[in-house]
Formats: C-alpha cells, sequence, structure tokens
C-alpha cells in the first residue's frame, strides 16, 4: 500500500472539515478525490502533506506513520504536490523554481557553498542537468531563462508540477490541477499526467472539478461532500451513484 489514511479527521473548533477519512492507494494507480466547493478535498491534502496534523486518525506512506510530521520531513520521504492557487516564485525564473525543489534532495554545507569545492561544483551541476530533463519532459526547456510569471497559465501548471517533481517523490498530489484550463488543454493535461506518471513511476493523488479529466485518468475515485465519504469506486460506479448526483444537483 502506497498511501493509506486510517479514519483521519480534521477539526477546527466545533467544524468537523474532514471526518474519518480512510484513502488506500496502491503504488501505480491514479486515484481521483472530488466533491463540491468545501467538500474537505484541500484539507485532506493539507493533512496528507504535513500542513495540518489530523485531530484524530493516522497518515500511513509506504508502511511508515507520518501523522504530525513536518511538511519538509513528509517530502524528504517521498510525497510532494502542487497547489489549487499557483504558487511560483515570482521572482525566480523558470529554471530557477525547478532547482528549488531539487534543493530538497541536498545537504547544502556553507562552507563548501561559499568556497565552490568540486563536491559543491558536481552537485550544482547534477542538479541543473536533473531540472532542465524536467522542463524537457513537461515541454518548457525552451523557457528555462524566463520568469516564472510571464508564462501562460497552463504552463505555469506545468512549471508547478515540475518544480514537485524536482524532489524526486514517489507520491505527486495535484490540486486542481486543469483549472482555468479550456477543453483541448484540458485533454492534453490528460496525457501529460499519464506520460508523468509512467516517466517517473509515480502515484497519483489528484483533486479536479472538471470532471472530463478526472473520469479520464483515474481509475478509482473517491467522493467528499461535507468532509464524509459518501462513495468510493470506478468512474463509472461514481458517475451512476444516487448520492453523488445528490452532491452535486441537490434533490428537488
Amino acid at each position: 500500500m502506497k498511501l493509506k489514511t486510517d479514519a483521519a479527521t480534521m477539526r477546527f473548533g466545533g467544524l468537523t472539515a474532514v471526518s474519518a477519512l480512510d484513502l488506500e492507494i496502491d503504488s501505480g494507480e491514479i486515484v481521483g478525490l472530488i466533491g463540491p466547493n468545501g467538500a474537505g478535498k484541500t484539507t485532506a491534502f493539507n493533512m496528507i502533506t504535513g500542513v495540518y496534523a489530523p485531530s484524530e486518525g493516522k497518515i500511513l506512506f509506504e508502511g511508515r506513520d507520518m501523522t504530525g510530521r513536518s511538511p519538509h520531513s513528509i517530502t524528504e520521504a517521498g510525497i510532494a504536490r502542487t497547489f489549487q492557487n499557483i504558487r511560483l516564485f515570482s521572482t525566480m525564473s523558470v529554471l530557477e523554481n525547478v532547482l528549488v525543489g531539487c534543493a530538497v534532495r541536498e545537504r547544502p554545507n556553507w562552507f563548501n557553498s561559499v568556497l565552490r569545492t568540486p563536491g559543491y561544483r558536481k552537485r550544482s551541476k547534477a542538479s541543473h542537468d536533473f531540472a532542465m530533463e524536467l522542463l524537457a519532459e513537461t515541454g518548457l526547456a525552451e523557457l528555462a531563462d524566463e520568469k516564472a510569471t510571464s508564462l501562460p497559465y497552463g504552463k505555469q501548471r506545468r512549471l508547478e508540477i515540475a518544480r514537485a517533481l524536482a524532489s524526486r517523490p514517489s507520491l505527486l498530489l495535484l490540486d486542481e490541477p486543469a483549472a482555468g484550463m479550456n477543453p483541448q488543454e484540458s485533454i492534453d493535461l490528460m496525457n501529460f499526467i499519464r506520460r508523468v506518471r509512467d516517466r517517473f513511476d509515480l502515484t497519483i493523488l489528484l483533486i479536479e472539478h472538471h470532471m472530463q479529466v478526472v473520469m479520464g485518468i483515474c481509475a478509482r475515485m473517491y467522493v467528499l461532500d461535507y468532509g464524509v465519504t459518501i462513495a468510493h469506486g470506478t468512474p463509472d460506479q461514481i458517475r451512476r451513484d444516487p448520492k453523488v448526483i445528490e452532491a452535486y444537483l441537490g434533490v428537488e
């Protein structure tokens, strides 16, 4: 089991944002987490990635208890994410944004950095080469020296994914990667996510409101509503589930 949440619950005062979440994701899967606005999806991501420590329950990654660990510790363990609202370093270039992700796997030493020792130069070159490889994979290599925020919206999304991949994760969490994309961009994104999964041997959990995307690439899906899991199954099962239809469309 790659990722397992065991009754993970997040409370803010008297509000229960996520209640007893039980996710199970196997290696190599692409799994969707969907639900109406305010259902608790991003809160679930925040528990998994250490932004929030669950009020109750556990987060298990590759059999290790990650509950309550810091975000940087969880990233080092092999979990990376993107955000619903793009969070690029606005004053940095495309390449520099990816190099920030590479730094997670480095062990910087101020002495070596100041003197630029052979070991430091070797590590810097390796990071640069890997960052450029990621930019090539995401179709951004020719834009390496451009300011990150000067890119079109869809390419900024790809850059954020490239930066997440730079930390060399085995589990990638994507928070609404198709947000703001037109239909053709969404189709391209589906192919891109599959290619990235295969190329980097990833397991992927994604939040997505764009049903064409999530139904098109996910083997299984979990549905949240007001923090509660109301359905779990294949896209076809989810599409026909009365509770899911009611959550999205309401009842007369």
